[in-house]
């Protein structure tokens, strides 16, 4: 990824009235942007096809190209410019369907300078830190080497920088996350960045063996050990010798086994079923569970000394709803990993992605893969359709109540921040506090109002 450091915060001015340009680039004639103007809708798109834009200011009220319509092509094509539609003509309707296609702001001319101006200052503060961000992914992206990780949230960065901290230690690493998170990438990308990096990454499902095999399958056993032990073999452990141990679904290993893993992290050695005598090993421990360990321990269902000397470190795996801006991402590494020379699917339509973007993927990154395998295996066109994706997602975004939610206490002139902020206000305080049900009427997915209530620090 590479990220121009020179290059200045770029504004870009669209408006049919001479005298409203200029009275604009007075307004930005000491500020630290480079300032592009436009009289209309074609020039503003000539101007940003061969100029990189990263904030515009568009009129609502234009010919043959209006400011909603101009507003739709960039987002189709430039989807990072922050577009601030301004008018005249308009209020709260008007500002719902330009933030409805993607504006950051509504503002009605006549405006005040000094508000126009830290508007803008706020968008600049923005690229300033999203040029920061990128750098920062730039570097990380490049030291990391493990692509199959896929994702640029804060919480997926701060991941990856974690990985980074740990993977040179040999410290025993618990990896916590829900079922489909990529607890074992995390894993592969640790042993991959260790001084172990060259030695065996050896996995071990622990729910998918069964008891009465587990203590062969894991430490091995010696010829005539039991019926059809035929000859010795090493076990998983001892494969590991040198490498790194992955125990994944940790939780699951029996109260019994959970003493024998113990006394091999202690002791360093194993002992092979049947056999007199152990056998030293030198191997990293990691382990993944779904499930709360600490709970677990409390309940007595986990051994308290295994727990700490398996949580020395603990990482914990965002689930996908935490991280929906790396859906995006996630869906163009899906299409080019999953897509064959004879199938016609390049890309995904807006309408496509906006259903992914309301689902609350329950299954994670696994569920959020398994859709894309199969959207891309029925597409058949360039674009995956909502119509290429399971009913129970095209559902998600299509269904739902089309139900005004009355706004009070928002004058007309108010950025749509503050009509968004009373917006879910009304919305909880119409359902009683329900998260879920104010989430349904607002026609957003439930992650969404969270990370909005959030923001604006909304109580209830």
């Amino acid at each position: 990824m590479e990220v121009n450091q020179d290059r200045r915060f770029t504004l870009l001015i669209v408006d049919d009235e001479a005298a409203v340009l200029a009275a604009l680039k007075r307004v930005f004639r000491k500020s630290p942007y480079d300032l592009h103007t436009a009289e209309n809708g074609l020039a503003a798109l000539e101007i940003m096809r061969r100029t990189p834009i990263d904030a515009a200011l568009v009129d609502l009220m234009m010919p043959e190209m209006d400011g909603m319509a101009l507003l739709e092509q960039i987002r189709a094509r430039w989807p990072a410019v922050q577009v601030v539609i301004l008018t005249g003509h308009g209020g709260v309707q008007e500002a719902v369907a330009a933030i409805k296609l993607g504006a950051v702001d509504f503002m009605q001319k006549p405006f005040e300078e000094e508000n126009l101006l830290a508007r803008m200052e706020q968008l600049h503060r923005i690229w300033r830190l999203e040029q920061e961000n990128r750098r920062l992914r730039a570097t990380i992206e490049i030291n990391f080497g493990f692509d199959q990780l896929a994702g640029q949230a804060d919480a997926m960065l701060n991941l990856k920088k974690m990985i980074l901290q740990v993977a040179h230690s040999d410290a025993s690493i618990l990896i916590e996350g829900e079922t489909g998170t990529g607890k074992e990438l995390v894993a592969r990308a640790i042993h991959h960045h260790s001084l172990r990096g060259k030695r065996p990454f050896v996995p071990v499902d622990c729910a998918g063996m069964s008891e009465t095999l587990m203590g062969s399958e894991l430490f091995g056993h010696v010829r005539g050990a039991f019926t059809g032990a035929h000859e010795n073999t090493e076990g998983l452990v001892r494969s590991a010798h040198k490498g790194t141990l992955f125990l994944d679904e940790v939780g699951e290993l029996s109260l019994s086994m959970q003493v024998k893993l113990l006394r091999t992290i202690q002791e360093k050695e194993v002992r092979p079923v049947g056999a007199s005598r152990s056998q030293p090993v030198d191997v990293r421990i990691l382990a993944a569970t779904n499930r709360n360990l600490e709970e677990e321990v409390a309940q007595a269902r986990f051994r308290q000394d295994l727990y700490y000397r398996l949580n020395v470190v603990v990482m914990t795996v965002p689930p996908l709803r935490d991280r929906l801006d790396d859906i995006p991402l996630l869906v163009r590494y899906f299409i080019a990993h999953f897509r064959t020379p004879d199938s016609p699917v390049r890309s995904i339509s807006r309408e496509a992605l906006l259903c992914l973007m309301a689902h609350e993927w329950p299954g994670n990154v696994r569920e959020l893969e398994n859709v894309m395998r199969r959207a891309v295996a029925m597409g058949q066109s360039e674009r995956i359709t909502p119509e290429d994706l399971p009913g129970n997602i095209h559902a998600t975004a299509a269904g739902g109540p089309q139900v005004a939610v009355p706004v009070l206490g928002v004058a007309q002139g108010d950025s749509l921040e503050a009509y968004e902020s009373a917006a879910i206000r009304s919305a909880l305080d119409k359902c009683r506090g329900n998260r879920r049900k104010a989430a349904a009427l607002l026609e957003i997915g439930e992650a969404t109002l969270y990370r909005k209530i959030k923001k604006y620090a909304i109580e209830g």
